[in-house]
């Protein structure tokens, strides 16, 4: 069986999609998640881009081990010394090296000749390699270059020492005919000395194939693969990371490959960087999504009920998901919680499983049965609000509207002891509840995006809301959870303003 290498880029070209943003506590976490699920490399950051990247670079290369921590870098001295310096105190460390290569791109973007792309090729790979263990460079918008070009860009970066060179199908535009045949070419012509070369590929995937192209380039002769939890990432978002390695696990006398990936971690992971990115999960998402191992066909449920093999070629167990063994109640106490935790894989510090389940006692008061999706969200609630320090909390709230009267609000919070109130008109009762707050912390922030999920079925579901701000500045996500639906979304707002005011970076 080959080995395939798994680039996880996550903290990085998932981050980028449009609607997401980490602190650095949120890519400290999803890196803690990705060490776990065992992938090869987590590309950390693009540590020029800006301080909190930078930040977040060295968090992660101080606490992970196990894998190799990547820093993103443009083909220029400065960016990679920068890269090199947020990397230092990682365990294995490598740097990124990017330029484009496409005519488009050069013409276009980058103003610079062929021969001024190799020279900067030569310049910055070099100079990386003098830096850290190891280099890697990527010549942009590969799919869409001259193969002649590409192959001497690649070979001029081999030959100033990378030790990967990575292959963008940056926009998606490739088939897995074409991607493959690209691979199978490259894989023949680029050559090193004294040394094996690995192959990584990076696709888009803007037409729905990036999944395919990456397992054509596999097939090919590609050894590593750069993939995200949920395939987040820009536009329509890169290969997703559970879907690509089941495919080779599942498919794997197809294939004849492996990959290190515990498996068993996929829900957790893909459960973690939903919450810290603000983006849900579809429910007919392969692999993670609600709905993957879900018969409502009566054919399906009576071969299912048979034999699971007729109608699931991947059992649950294997991806992390397991069938609840304790419902929790009003009667359940402290133990019973922490158990259902220990079953969720949930291990939060002692304070948080402290305030989750004080949440739990006054939702379990209103909800005859909790469910795992329950549990899990008032987890992720308290998490979210450990990073926040003497922050805002909801005190309590009225509301008024109607088709014939104007919607207001009158809403009290209360920060280290004092309690402050106010009332606001607006289009609902939830932006007059926004804009009492706006009153209340004194500033204006505006509103980006509202979404809201019922966790489960039932008049008692909890409602969890999940919000982004701007100050003008930045975004700033937030999170909450209730049976009423106002009150979540209070929470929710209130939680982003905490993590803009008083959240540590």
């Amino acid at each position: 069986m080959r080995k395939i290498k798994i680039f996880d880029t996550t903290l990085r070209d998932g981050e980028q999609m449009a609607g997401v943003g980490m602190n650095i506590a949120d890519k400290v976490r999803v890196a803690g998640v990705l060490a776990k699920l065992r992938v090869d490399f987590i590309e950390a950051g693009f540590p020029a881009s800006s301080v909190n990247d930078r930040k977040a670079v060295e968090h992660i290369s101080q606490l992970v081990t196990g894998c190799t921590v990547v820093a993103l870098a443009r083909a220029n001295r400065e960016d990679i010394r920068i890269a090199a310096e947020a990397l230092q105190k990682a365990p294995r460390k490598r740097i990124h090296v990017f330029i484009a290569a496409s005519d488009l791109h050069l013409e276009y973007k980058l103003r610079i000749t062929r021969e001024e792309c190799l020279e900067r090729i030569r310049d910055s790979v070099s100079y990386a390699c003098s830096l850290v263990d190891e280099v890697q460079f990527a010549a942009e918008d590969a799919s869409r270059a001259d193969p002649e070009f590409l192959c001497m860009a690649y070979q001029t970066a081999v030959d100033a020492g990378a030790c990967c060179i990575n292959v963008p199908d940056t926009v998606g535009y490739s088939t897995p005919g074409e991607f493959g045949g690209l691979i199978a070419m490259l894989s023949k012509r680029i050559k090193a000395k004294d040394r094996q070369i690995d192959i990584g590929v990076h696709c888009h995937n803007d037409l729905g194939l990036a999944v395919a192209n990456t397992l054509a380039a596999i097939e090919n002769g590609a050894t590593q693969a750069d993939c995200t939890v949920n395939g987040i990432g820009e536009r329509a978002g890169n290969a997703a990371l559970e879907e690509l390695v089941m495919a080779l696990k599942v498919r794997s006398s197809v294939y004849g490959c492996e990959t290190d990936i515990d498996t068993t971690m996929l829900s957790k992971a893909s459960k973690t960087v939903s919450a810290v990115s603000g983006i849900y999960v579809p429910w007919n998402k392969a692999i993670v999504g609600k709905n993957a191992f879900a018969h409502e066909s009566g054919i399906h449920q009576h071969g299912v009920l048979a034999n699971r093999n007729t109608y699931e070629i991947i059992s649950p167990q294997m991806v992390g998901i397991r069938e609840s063994s304790i419902i929790l109640g009003r009667l359940s106490g402290h133990h019973a919680f922490e158990e259902k935790l220990a079953e969720l894989d949930l291990h939060p510090e002692p304070s948080v499983a402290e305030t989750a389940f004080a949440r739990f006692k006054d939702l379990a008061c209103r909800k005859k049965d909790v469910s795992d999706e329950d549990i899990r969200a008032l987890v992720e609630e308290a998490m979210i609000d450990s990073n926040v320090v003497n922050g805002y909390e909801l005190d309590t709230f009225q509301t008024q509207s109607g088709n014939r009267v104007k919607a207001m609000a009158l809403v009290s919070l209360s920060r280290c002891g004092t309690t402050y109130s106010e009332a606001a008109t607006g289009e609902g009762p939830i932006d007059s509840s926004f804009n009492a707050i706006n009153r209340i912390v004194g500033k204006e922030f505006k509103l980006i995006n509202y979404s809201i999920k019922a966790l489960t079925g039932g008049t008692d579901a909890l409602g969890e809301v999940r919000v982004r701000i701007s100050d003008g500045e930045q975004e700033y996500l937030g999170k909450g959870v209730s049976t009423d639906i106002i009150a979540s979304s209070i929470k929710a707002y209130v939680n982003a303003i905490n993590r803009a005011l008083f959240a540590g970076a």
